[in-house]
Formats: C-alpha cells, sequence, structure tokens
C-alpha cells in the first residue's frame, strides 16, 4: 500500500479501522459482567441458617421435654455429586444477550468502588510474584518479535536483497505460520502436559504443571534469533531468515506469552481481566524503549549484539519458570488470603 498509493494512505486505513473496531465495541458488545457469588458468601449464608435452624430445633426440643428427639439440620450446600455441567445446567449454551447488556452504561450500586478498584489492582498485581513472571515472559517474548518488525524494511529493502516494500511486507507471512503453528499445538501440549502430571499427583491439579511446555518454545526462541540475529549480519539467503528465523519468532510469540498468561490466570482467577492489564502495561512500556534504543544501538553494534541481547534476556525471563516449578506454590500460599480471590 505504501508503495502503490503512499504510506499516508496506509496510516489513514489504520485510522478508520481503529474507528470501526471502537463503534462496534461501544455499540455491539454486550456487557458480561455479572456478580458470581464467592464460596465465603455461601459459606457465611449457610452457617447463618443453620444457626438459626439450631436454635429453633433447641427451642422445640425444651419444649416437648425428654421423649422429643432432636431432628438433625443439613447444612444449605448445593449438589456436590459428579456429574457433567452440561447435565446440571441445562441452559447451558442456549442462552443469549438480553436487550440491556448492549446499553451505553451498566449500573452498578457501588460504581465508584469499582472504577477505583479496576485502576488500583493491576497495579497491585506487579506486587505478586506470578503476576510479575507472566508480565516479563509475554513482554520479552514480544519484543523478540518486534525486532523483525523494527528491522525487516532496513535489512531487506538494502542490498544484496533490494525487496519492493510489497516483498518486505510479504515476509510477515512466515510469521503468521509460525503464529498459527504456535497457536494450534501451545494449547493441546499445554493441557496433555499438564493432565499426565496431574494423574501422577493423585489427580491433583497445580498451575505449575503447565511451565515444562515452555522449554520446548524457549528452545525455537532461541533458534529463531539466532538465524536472524547473524543471517541480518552476515547478509545470508533471504529463505533463511524468513522461512527458519521468522517462523521461529512467530511460533514462540504465540505460544511462550499463551502459556505464562494462562499460568498467572491459573493461579489468580478472580482478577484475571487485571492480569491482561498489568501484562499489558509491561509489555507497552518494555516495547516503547525498545522501540526507541534497537536503531541506534545497530547502527552502532550491528544486528548480533542488540538482538543477542535481547534474546538472553528472554531466555533469563523464561528461565525463572524453574523456581516456580519449585516455588511457585509457596507465592501462592503467601498470597492465598488476600483480597484478589473474593472479587
Amino acid at each position: 500500500m505504501a508503495q502503490y498509493t503512499g504510506w499516508r494512505n496506509f496510516w489513514w486505513l489504520n485510522v478508520a479501522m481503529l474507528g470501526t473496531m471502537l463503534v462496534i465495541l461501544v455499540f455491539a458488545f454486550p456487557e458480561t459482567k455479572w456478580h458470581r457469588a464467592h464460596p465465603n458468601e455461601l459459606s457465611h449464608g449457610a452457617s447463618t441458617v443453620n444457626s438459626s435452624s439450631s436454635e429453633k430445633s433447641h427451642v422445640s426440643a425444651k419444649a416437648g421435654g425428654d421423649g422429643i428427639e432432636e431432628a438433625k439440620t443439613g447444612s444449605v450446600i448445593g449438589d456436590l455429586s459428579h456429574a457433567e455441567t452440561k447435565d446440571r445446567d441445562p441452559y447451558l449454551g442456549k442462552g443469549y444477550p438480553s436487550k440491556s447488556q448492549f446499553g451505553l452504561y451498566t449500573p452498578n450500586p457501588h460504581a465508584l468502588k469499582s472504577v477505583i478498584l479496576d485502576i488500583w489492582i493491576p497495579w497491585k498485581l506487579f506486587a505478586f510474584p506470578i503476576i510479575e513472571f507472566a508480565a516479563f515472559v509475554v513482554s520479552w517474548s514480544a519484543s523478540s518479535f518486534l525486532t523483525l518488525n523494527l528491522t525487516q524494511s532496513e535489512v531487506f529493502a538494502a542490498p544484496p536483497y533490494n525487496f519492493s516494500p510489497v516483498a518486505v511486507g510479504f515476509t510477515n507471512f512466515a510469521v503468521l505460520v509460525g503464529g498459527l503453528i504456535g497457536l494450534v499445538t501451545a494449547g493441546p501440549l499445554s493441557d496433555s502436559i499438564s493432565m499426565k502430571l496431574t494423574r501422577r499427583n493423585r489427580g491433583i491439579r497445580e498451575p505449575e504443571m503447565r511451565l515444562p511446555t515452555m522449554i520446548p518454545y524457549v528452545l525455537i526462541m532461541i533458534l529463531g534469533n539466532f538465524v536472524v540475529a547473524f543471517g541480518y549480519e552476515h547478509q545470508w539467503n533471504w529463505k533463511v531468515i524468513i522461512v527458519i528465523g521468522y517462523t521461529c519468532a512467530g511460533i514462540q510469540v504465540a505460544a511462550l506469552p499463551a502459556i505464562a498468561s494462562t499460568y498467572a490466570v491459573d493461579s489468580y482467577k478472580p482478577v484475571a481481566g487485571s492480569i491482561f492489564v498489568a501484562v499489558t502495561v509491561n509489555k507497552n512500556l518494555w516495547a516503547y524503549g525498545f522501540s526507541k534504543f534497537i536503531t541506534p544501538w545497530i547502527e552502532r553494534s550491528g544486528f548480533v549484539d542488540p538482538i543477542m541481547t535481547n534474546m538472553s534476556l528472554i531466555t533469563l525471563w523464561c528461565s525463572f519458570g524453574i523456581v516456580f516449578w519449585f516455588f511457585g506454590k509457596r507465592f501462592r500460599i503467601w498470597t492465598k488470603d488476600d483480597s484478589v480471590h473474593r472479587m
């Protein structure tokens, strides 16, 4: 598009697409937030009912004398028998959003408190080791992909490649293919490994059981960065750089953030939305700084030093998965009484 109609039209296309998405989000995206009672609320209600029933039975036993046998009172707890979700909820999958969910504003009895919490909780989560681990893995994995975005025109538009702007754009298809491979493989592989480890653990599943899935994707990330860095520097055949380096970048950027963020959500499900806000803030902050210094660094030192340094940082943050494999449960125990579990 930049080649045939000018680069300004490319950015105007972005403006149009973003504007369209904003309109769709405001007017066509239903409100899905719904307060589900926390187990503490249910147990509190059950204890209140049980204490009231106990008092009544005690009074009735007193009034009737020794000949009356006190009836046992059951606790108010839902059906805990084993059954498929679809059998317990016959309406599952049959509902649809109501008109009220498409309103511009959803009434909230504690609107100001809700806004303050939505602003505060993502910042609070940075103090949680597991969230910080996920944020750094996501941020640096994405920066490996950002390296390609910031350098592809600089490399392939110049000799010996002399690619046109269209040809440079086509190199991103390798990243797309890699991303699809990462999306298709990371989830099933993570679930499979987690399931096997759960069976070994007598049926008890832990969030840390997903972490070993990162190992093959870390190796793919290292391979991709090596190929891109040395391929750029020594002007290798473009097929090697794009087919291997760019595809590996796509695989790792789809897989590593997914595994790390899923681990964080498994550990703190009630604040899943805030987790992704915190991760995004961390990612965008690093991306902004990275985009400012990567080009001057390349001009001064070549491609190998900056790309290999960034690869080393990605490997470092991912290697902390070993720490969380052994101590992740302890970190979760530290925060077990925190209010984020009751939101």
